[in-house]
C-alpha cells in the first residue's frame, strides 16, 4: 500500500492506525449499528412502516462516527476542525419522538467508544440501554391506561390562529399535547400543524379526527399512532 495512504497528511498528529485495526475497528462498528438498530426496535416496539428509516440512520451514523472518531486520533487540532466544518451542516427534520434522540446519542457513543478502541464498553453498554427501554416501553409509556400516543397532523386555511381554532375540540379528547412543527401545504394555501399528543384514557381516535373534522377552515387531519 503506498506510504501516503498510512499517514497523516503532513505527519501533524501522530501515527495512523494499522490498517487491520482500521479494519477491525469500522466492522465492529457495523456490527454495533445493527445491534443498536435491533436495541430501537425492541425497546420502542415500532411497527415495521413506522421504523423503517431511523434503524438505518443508526447503523450509518454508529460507522460514520467511528471513522470521525479514528480520524482525530489524539489530535486535538483535527477535533477542532471536524467541529468546524461540521458545524455548517444543519438540519430541519422535526424529531416526533423525544426517544428518537436518545437513541441517535446512543448510536454517537457506540461509534465513538468503538473508534477510540472501547468495544468492549459500547457491547456492555447496550444490555443496560434495552433493559431501560423496555422497562419504559411496558412499565411506563406506553400502558392502555395512559391512552394512546401519537401524532397528529392538521391542515388549516392561512390566517387562521391553530390555538383558537383547535384548543377546544384538543382539550376533550387530548390528556397531553405538544406542538413539535408546522409548515406550509397544499403549494403554500394552508398551513400544517403538528402536535405529539396522547388521548384521555377510553378516548377515541375517530371522535377526535370527526370532531376536529367538523370545524370550518380545518381542510385535513391525519393521527398517526406510536
Amino acid at each position: 500500500m503506498p506510504e501516503w495512504l498510512k499517514e497523516p497528511m503532513g505527519g501533524v498528529g501522530g501515527e495512523a492506525p494499522p490498517l487491520d485495526t482500521i479494519c477491525y475497528r469500522l466492522v465492529l462498528a457495523w456490527l454495533a449499528g445493527f445491534f443498536v438498530a435491533g436495541v430501537y426496535w425492541l425497546g420502542l416496539g415500532r411497527r415495521r412502516e413506522e421504523s423503517a428509516t431511523l434503524p438505518t440512520t443508526l447503523v450509518l451514523l454508529t460507522i460514520v462516527i467511528a471513522m470521525v472518531t479514528l480520524v482525530i486520533g489524539n489530535s486535538v487540532a483535527r477535533a477542532f476542525g471536524l467541529v468546524g466544518a461540521l458545524s455548517i451542516v444543519r438540519f430541519r427534520t422535526v424529531v416526533e419522538d423525544t426517544r428518537d434522540t436518545a437513541f441517535v446519542i446512543f448510536a454517537v457513543a457506540v461509534g465513538m467508544a468503538i473508534g477510540a478502541g472501547y468495544g468492549l464498553l459500547a457491547f456492555v453498554g447496550m444490555p443496560a440501554i434495552l433493559t431501560a427501554s423496555l422497562v419504559m416501553r411496558y412499565g411506563v409509556h406506553d400502558t392502555a391506561a395512559n391512552g394512546t400516543r401519537g401524532t397528529l397532523s392538521v391542515k388549516i386555511g392561512l390566517g387562521l390562529d391553530p390555538e383558537a381554532l383547535l384548543g377546544t375540540v384538543l382539550s376533550q379528547h387530548l390528556s397531553e399535547q405538544r406542538q413539535v412543527g408546522s409548515s406550509t401545504a397544499k403549494q403554500g394555501a394552508a398551513i400544517e400543524v403538528n402536535y405529539q399528543v396522547r388521548l384521555r384514557p377510553g378516548g377515541s381516535v375517530f371522535a377526535l379526527v370527526a370532531d376536529l373534522n367538523r370545524i370550518e377552515g380545518v381542510q385535513g387531519v391525519e393521527l398517526r399512532g406510536t
